[in-house]
């Protein structure tokens, strides 16, 4: 048993599986960063300093309004639209990003096949003899 699980979890397609996963953990630590960091301040500040993650909705006469949605969901049931807002920006760009990143790999895999193919033997040995027979005089 001990050696056809060596045999599995040594496999190409194993490995080649746990690295993606583990590249793709990386990548979505550093998307979360650019969407937290980088995109969600610029919109704040385009519509005047307003930060999603804290709009919510209370569901409950327990929650007190102006809490941070954090300190909210302790006190009751809300609804989150500003947290939704932005793990749903944060999915755009992961997979507008994705989109990038396999588009280019395609166009490399195509610009490796359309290689110029080698002329095969017996087509440049026609080509020669032709071209030998292009130079003699015709009777």
């Amino acid at each position: 048993m001990l050696e056809e699980f060596k045999k599995f979890a040594l496999r190409g397609n194993v490995v080649d599986l746990a690295v993606g996963v583990i590249i793709g953990a990386a990548f979505g630590a550093i998307v979360n960063s650019a969407v937290q960091d980088i995109f969600m301040p610029v919109i704040g500040a385009i519509t005047g300093g307003l930060d999603f993650s804290n709009y919510y909705i209370p569901l409950s006469s327990k929650v007190q309004s102006g809490l941070p949605y954090v300190d909210a969901k302790k006190q009751g049931a809300v609804i989150g639209y500003g947290q939704f807002l932005t793990l749903t920006l944060n999915f755009a760009i992961v997979a507008f990003v994705l989109f990038l990143v396999i588009r280019a790999m395609n166009r490399l895999q195509l610009a490796e096949t359309k290689k110029p193919d080698e002329v095969p033997a017996d087509v440049k040995l026609l080509s020669e003899i032709r071209d030998i027979l292009a130079t003699k005089p015709r009777v």
